[in-house]
């Protein structure tokens, strides 16, 4: 199995970036696709992103399209999401997985997740 560790959450202020990382270990994430999803208190874990294997494909929601970019770095076996124009909307504990498939959009298509790690936005 793999195991996820994600980093880089704090606290940014509205129309500010973020970027967090998602360090794997145990198995190279070259045989995952990777995807972020994030879960704000009340509410339904969200996917935000998610990447193919060698970064040939991604996918996004039209709530994070052109904000958020996910990324991969396999030889360091860490994926990587970059936030940009930020807005309290976006406070949420992040959380990264690992799957089949980038085509996956929901919670059941990633076999592997992080705990988590808090991203709040101040307006």
């Amino acid at each position: 199995q793999v195991q996820l560790v994600e980093s880089g959450g704090g606290l940014v202020q509205t129309g500010g970036s973020l970027k967090l990382a998602c360090l794997a270990s145990g198995r190279t994430i070259s045989n995952y696709a990777m995807a972020w999803f994030r879960q704000a208190p009340g509410k339904e874990r969200e996917f935000l992103a998610s990447i193919s294997r060698m970064s040939s494909r991604t996918n996004y929601p039209d709530s994070v399209k052109g904000r958020f970019t996910i990324s991969r770095d396999n030889a360091k076996n860490t994926v990587f999401l970059q936030m940009n124009t930020v807005n309290p909307e976006d406070t949420a504990v992040y959380y990264c997985a690992a799957g089949q498939s980038y085509i996956g959009i929901g919670q059941k298509a990633y076999d592997y997740w992080g705990r988590g790690t808090q991203v709040t936005v101040s307006s």
